[in-house]
């Protein structure tokens, strides 16, 4: 307990140097509530596997590692041609941090929509003392008072994305949010934060990507993403957390849906040595409607944690979760998925699943979806499966000339495939195919699905 107590007061210590530099240049508004996360903070500390949501999930690493900040980084030059591996990603509108930090020189903003603004949240607060949007939204959604990573987050984060999409605006191509940890000879942390605000009747979809590159040691990775989307708004977000083996990483996305907007998410694990990762989406308007997708492909020693919550506020909402898993190896997965409707949300049409394949022995996956109803005129469902490969599968498939592994990997594919034919964004969906395949290319299972510069590209066997 001395050593994480310890471990600990490293981000006290972090947020004390951070207040007296930003008493200048950040507004009152936000001081307070970076003040009462940090106090939340150390009453929370981390939590253990004694607390019910992180019953499966050991976040000991973290707590016991001396993480410091993440320096700024040479490196970004090398890291930031998006013809490298991902040529897709140059084609769109992207926002690149390094190390927590926006970068310029990398990212492409130009030739956006007229009514559609994107840069960096740091700039933002720092040229505006009363800027109300950002006041009435930022740290007012995902609630630092009962998660300690978001408090943390919320504490000390320095930058991330700031997009905002004035009423009836679209943008036709996603805007990828490119993360990327330059770790140096010491245990590096980031805590990115991401806020985007969508009009009424405005339309998007965003891309947030999160890899390590060149990252021979430990990092951590504490990202926040709130998004508010406006009456009739309709949004796609998906998110690809692809960390090197060496990297630990907690991400959290939350979402506040107005009368008849329509949100569709994608969380797609593929990489770290722990990720969890948060997927909430608070129906808040009557006809409002959130899909939820999930696939998470793991294998080495990797731990994967998804937990998602969709609350139905409102009357006359629906909401559509598929969460999907791949272990291989001595891989652990959770999901622990929950839909409220409250006392006042009548006619919640709902339906839940999550489906796990299981590829070694010793793979495990703890499963546990729940339905919270407190109103009597709902259709809500759900369930959970854990199984093998069909043998009666592999047996047809063979019968027809094709090899024993080779048939188990269309089976897998056509199995992971269900999620990811739900990206709209064809090249990104083949990019993420392609990483599919040359995972399962490797025997005993991959763990790391970057190939240590940032990109979705092959992945590594490790041991």
């Amino acid at each position: 307990m001395a050593a994480v107590q310890e471990k600990q007061d490293l981000y006290f210590e972090r947020f004390a140097a951070l207040a007296e530099e930003r008493e200048a240049r950040q507004p009152a508004w936000l001081r307070d509530i970076r003040r009462a996360a940090m106090d939340r903070f150390g009453d929370l500390g981390f939590p253990t596997t004694k607390n019910e949501e992180w019953r499966f999930t050991n976040v000991a690493g973290i707590a016991r590692t001396a993480f410091v900040p993440a320096k700024t980084s040479s490196d970004s030059p090398n890291i930031g041609n998006p013809s490298n591996g991902s040529p897709w990603i140059g084609g769109c509108r992207r926002l690149v941090f390094v190390n927590g930090r926006f970068d310029q020189g990398l990212s492409q903003v130009t030739g956006l929509p007229q009514g559609v603004k994107a840069g960096s949240l740091g700039e933002a607060l720092a040229k505006s003392s009363a800027h109300s949007e950002m006041e009435s939204h930022l740290a007012r959604h995902a609630d630092y008072r009962d998660h300690s990573f978001v408090a943390l987050n919320t504490a000390l984060f320095e930058d991330g994305a700031l997009v905002e999409l004035a009423p009836h605006t679209a943008v036709n191509q996603p805007i990828v949010l490119w993360f990327v940890t330059v770790p140096g000879d010491e245990p590096a942390v980031t805590h990115p934060r991401n806020l985007v605000l969508m009009g009424t009747g405005a339309q998007a979809s965003f891309i947030e990507i999160h890899a390590g590159y060149k990252a021979p040691g430990p990092y951590f990775t504490n990202a926040v993403t709130e998004v508010v989307a406006g009456e009739n708004a309709v949004l796609d977000y998906t998110r690809i957390q692809q960390e090197t083996d060496h990297g630990y990483h907690v991400g959290i996305l939350q979402v506040e849906q107005a009368r008849s907007s329509r949100v569709t998410t994608h969380t797609i694990s593929l990489g770290g040595r722990l990720d969890r990762e948060e997927a909430r989406a608070v129906l808040n308007g009557e006809g409002a409607e959130a899909l939820l997708h999930g696939l998470y492909v793991i294998g080495g020693h990797q731990h994967v944690d998804n937990h998602t919550l969709i609350d139905h506020a409102k009357p006359h909402c629906s909401s559509r979760e598929v969460y999907k898993g791949v272990l291989d190896g001595h891989a652990g997965g959770v999901f622990n998925g929950k839909i409220a409707v409250r006392q006042d949300a009548q006619k919640t049409d709902s339906k839940q699943s999550n489906k796990n394949l299981l590829l070694s022995e010793n793979a495990t996956i703890n499963t546990k979806p729940q339905l919270e109803i407190f109103a009597d005129d709902v259709k809500c469902t759900h369930g959970a499966t854990i199984g093998q490969i069909d043998a009666e599968a592999v047996f047809y498939l063979r019968s027809r000339g094709i090899g024993l592994e080779e048939a188990r990997n269309l089976l897998i594919q056509a199995f992971a495939n269900d999620i990811l034919d739900r990206i709209k964004f064809e090249p990104l969906r083949a990019s993420l195919r392609e990483t599919l395949a040359a995972r399962l290319g490797h025997a005993g299972g991959a763990s790391d699905a970057s190939d240590g510069d940032g990109r979705v590209s092959s992945l590594r066997e490790v041991g």
